[in-house]
């Protein structure tokens, strides 16, 4: 694995792993849907140039009152394209995230765009009492996108595929 492959994150089965059909790779993916994840496989829409897509649309709880309200949603697109001959899924990173700040009626707002390799943590705690009195710290959000892209691509590496990370386009 060479430094273009390190900073695509491309994957390799390993060496003994049997290739699966086109057919069953795209089974496979879409499998994960019956599993209990935060995300979900798709067919991909003629205008998305790809053959599936992974989604996970978050929209993480807001903080502050009043002028310093903030709430962010977040839109996680992975992109897929299926490619029989060389045996390996080319995939693309997209995310979008608007933020809103403050409350209506005089709410501003900003948009973001990013696309290739990312890795989003996002996480919340509060602190409450447990049964013994205690003050402890308690999760109340959670986000990592690393769970999706770990998820998708355990899957084409067992699979026997090729998991290749490209940066620009499909």
């Amino acid at each position: 694995m060479g430094f273009f492959d390190k900073l695509t994150g491309t994957k390799y089965p390993d060496n003994g792993a049997a290739p699966c059909s086109a057919e069953e790779v795209r089974a496979a993916l879409l499998a994960i849907n019956g599993r209990d994840v935060p995300f979900r496989v798709r067919n991909a829409l003629p205008d998305e140039k790809a053959d599936l897509v992974a989604e996970w649309r978050v929209l993480e709880p807001a903080t502050g009152r009043g002028s310093t309200r903030r709430q962010l949603e977040r839109s996680l697109k992975t992109r897929m394209r299926l490619a029989p001959g060389r045996r390996e899924v080319r995939s693309l990173d997209e995310q979008w995230q608007v933020t809103l700040i403050g409350d209506p009626p005089r709410r501003s707002m900003s948009r973001e765009y990013g696309r290739g390799r990312s890795t989003t943590v996002s996480r919340r705690w509060t602190y409450e009492r447990a049964t013994d009195g205690r003050r402890r710290r308690a999760e109340t959000f959670r986000l990592d996108t690393r769970e999706m892209s770990s998820l998708l691509q355990q899957v084409v590496l067992d699979a026997g595929w090729i998991w290749r990370g490209v940066l620009f386009s499909l």
